[in-house]
């Protein structure tokens, strides 16, 4: 694919305009905390629990501590794992696909223990509960 010098030239800028908003300077995982550490060029300090992150909720914990940040400082990457994170990504609050993070918060929903839930819980009991699967 070819790329223009005007279509290069609208990357790099979009590219720039990236950067203003803070770029990481520094990137470690924190083991004892299972948590990665984003030093921002603005001073901010990312902390983000490594389980709340798709590409890294599985990983083995030896291949965390190697961590890679672009020349461009928007991407963080693990040789050992073969996998990336996008820095402005994690400022926004996105930690994986869609599909994932959906999962994630259903997942959390399911173990809430509310009053309201409880009390479902009973009323559907008193019904019979939950019909039986058909073979």
């Amino acid at each position: 694919m070819d790329v223009s010098e005007q279509e290069f030239q609208a990357a790099a800028r979009r590219g720039k305009e990236l950067r203003q908003s803070g770029h990481a300077v520094s990137a470690e995982y924190d083991a004892a905390e299972r948590r990665l550490v984003v030093g921002l060029s603005s001073g901010v300090t990312l902390l983000v629990p490594v389980d709340l992150m798709e590409v890294l909720a599985a990983a083995d914990p030896a291949g965390l501590h190697e961590i890679e940040i672009s020349p461009s400082g928007l991407g963080l990457h693990w040789p050992a794992l073969d996998a990336d994170v996008y820095v402005p990504g994690l400022m926004q609050g996105v930690f994986g696909s869609k599909r994932w993070m959906a999962a994630q918060l259903g997942a959390a929903g399911g173990r809430a223990r509310t009053a309201a839930k409880a009390a479902a819980a009973r009323q559907n009991g008193a019904k019979g509960g939950r019909p039986r699967k058909q073979a």
